[in-house]
């Protein structure tokens, strides 16, 4: 199946996301709450697969979210998010959290997960992906 320019030079497109943690996002041993964690993710899946769709989607399922290492208060966290499968009206999105303390610069995975996410009409019905998104040129996205 065709892929876009950026998949067929061997890379996915990615959506990346910056947030820093503070308390009210911690649970009460100062680490960031699961929950929380999974609600940045699922923006994250969001995002990536609505640029791939073009259309609107929801999220059908997260699969196998596994939690590597804490995030502290006052660490940013980095999440990477790209589609990694593309189905007839269903998409996998594969993302990562990355870890980073401020000061040191010491990097480290500390979640990754998959999510189905399905491009839906109006009504809330499954609709079919196009096999190749639009894509711009890098000279006009940046323009």
């Amino acid at each position: 199946m065709p892929g876009s320019a950026a998949q067929e030079n061997g890379r996915r497109e990615q959506t990346r996301f910056i947030e820093m943690i503070f308390p009210e996002q911690a649970n009460h041993y100062g680490t960031l709450f699961g929950g929380h964690a999974l609600s940045l993710m699922g923006k994250a899946a969001f995002v990536a697969a609505t640029r791939r769709a073009r259309c609107a989607v929801v999220m059908a399922t997260s699969d196998k979210v596994e939690f590597h290492e804490p995030v502290r208060v006052g660490e940013l966290v980095e999440l990477t998010a790209s589609v990694s499968r593309v189905g007839r009206s269903s998409m996998t999105v594969t993302v990562d959290v990355v870890a980073e303390a401020l000061v040191s610069g010491r990097r480290r995975l500390a979640v990754r997960g998959s999510f189905e996410m399905v491009a839906v009409d109006a009504a809330g019905r499954p609709v079919s992906i196009t096999a190749d998104p639009i894509a711009l040129p890098e000279e006009e996205v940046l323009s």
